[in-house]
């Protein structure tokens, strides 16, 4: 039989502001999830897992965890309005300066060329591809409406 062990503050304990359980063999939600991380660093014979076996799980365990579509929407709307965070974020520290312009539009514009190509080329679009494409969106759209503010 597996155990558990909840770790928890020790204010919130001395307080009384963390809920008990009436049932002690019911397991909380955080329970669980440090049951899974603890049964991942361990093998099936309850040894402990080299470093390089924990990150060989991390391509399974990311796509397990992205297969809900609200997960997937949700990541790409971060994605995107990340795209847009940094295109103002690179428009306001070098446009403000007037230093190096030149030099960070060609990185930019190099940079977008190289996302569309890697996007493109695939045969089989994987989910980090289609992340970076949408933050190629967000980053696009986010110049295009700086130029927009900064002529009108």
């Amino acid at each position: 039989m597996a155990t558990s062990t909840i770790f928890l503050p020790s204010h919130l304990i001395k307080h009384n502001h963390y809920p008990t359980l009436s049932n002690p063999n019911q397991r909380t939600k955080s329970s669980v999830n440090a049951v899974r991380i603890r049964g991942a660093a361990q093998d099936e014979n309850g040894s402990r897992r080299r470093l390089i076996d924990l990150i060989r799980i991390i391509p399974k365990a990311s796509q397990e965890y992205f297969k809900k579509p609200s997960r997937r929407v949700l990541f790409g709307g971060i994605s995107l309005l990340g795209g847009f965070y940094v295109a103002q974020t690179v428009s306001l520290s070098f446009g403000a300066l007037g230093v190096n312009d030149v030099i960070s539009a060609v990185l930019c514009v190099l940079w977008t060329e190289y996302a569309t190509k890697f996007y493109y080329s695939r045969t089989k679009v994987s989910f980090s591809a289609a992340l970076l494409n949408v933050f190629k969106v967000g980053f696009t759209y986010g110049l295009f409406l700086d130029a927009f503010k900064l002529s009108s």
